[in-house]
């Protein structure tokens, strides 16, 4: 029972070192237009590498489409004539629904839509999936589950939240890079070595981050215990109001979403 990947960018890397945790590498194979990338991951990790997406459809039960919105069309049409009404496939790009990838590869295909982010390479990942849940047997489940679950967390949305979902985890690693350089050079700003500001920043928001998943309270909550009375950080949070942080998030998360919908 193989799993199989098409593209082995970043993100099929990340998800890829996460399976591996769940299955051999002799049960995984994967395609990728660069030979030369399909090299250095086979020699990295054992999987083996093959020379066309319909021959990574052939050889696997669970196929993961990891590759850019724009490549979908070209990569459907490699697979249409290969795909198999036992196949499970996986799709993690925004904007492609369910519907679409029906409508080109069968109405009797089973597709899980998937919106995976970067931080699955290290097993954090945070991934919003969807599927139909009675089209899939129970052992087919159990891999779906443990696939999502190798490289971090995962949970269930109806498909309409799916570029929600792009926002709140999909592309937002990229904003938490851009606040910890931020908070970075502030301290670099004020004499403290970069290489440690680097470290302190990403540590903090690492801690920040575990304190609301393992404490389960309200982040405002979590704020407020930090902010004492007349102190320095109620001034700095007053900074940050002034100046829209609040505001330039949830302005990101707009924009965000309207491009993934757009993709549709």
């Amino acid at each position: 029972m193989k799993i199989g990947f098409i593209g082995m960018g970043n993100m099929g890397y990340a998800m890829l070192k996460g399976v591996l945790n769940v299955v051999k590498n002799t049960e995984v194979v994967f395609s990728d237009v660069s030979k030369e990338r399909c090299v250095k991951v086979s020699e990295e990790t054992g999987v083996l590498s093959v020379d066309s997406n319909a021959e990574c459809a052939n050889n696997a039960k669970y196929l993961i489409l990891a590759v850019k919105p724009q490549y979908y069309p070209a990569v459907l049409k490699n697979i249409e004539n290969v795909v198999r009404p036992d196949h499970v496939i996986i799709s993690i790009a925004p904007g492609i629904t369910i519907d679409y990838l029906k409508n080109i590869l069968g109405i009797d295909k089973r597709i899980v839509r998937a919106m995976p982010n970067t931080p699955a390479l290290i097993g954090c990942g945070m991934t919003g999936i969807c599927y139909e849940e009675q089209e899939f047997d129970f052992n087919e489940l159990e891999m779906i589950r443990n696939i999502f679950s190798s490289f971090g967390r995962y949970k269930r949305v109806e498909e309409r939240l799916m570029s929600a979902v792009t926002c709140v985890s999909g592309s937002s690693p990229a904003y938490v890079y851009m606040f910890i350089e931020a908070l970075a050079d502030s301290a670099v700003k004020y004499g403290i070595p970069r290489d440690m500001a680097y470290e302190m920043a990403a540590q903090t928001v690492m801690g920040a981050a575990k304190m609301v998943l393992e404490t389960k309270e309200h982040p405002a909550r979590l704020k407020d215990n930090v902010c004492s009375p007349a102190g320095t950080t109620i001034a700095g949070v007053s900074a940050l109001e002034e100046y829209g942080f609040r505001n330039a998030v949830i302005k990101a998360s707009d924009e965000c979403y309207q491009k993934a919908e757009g993709l549709k």
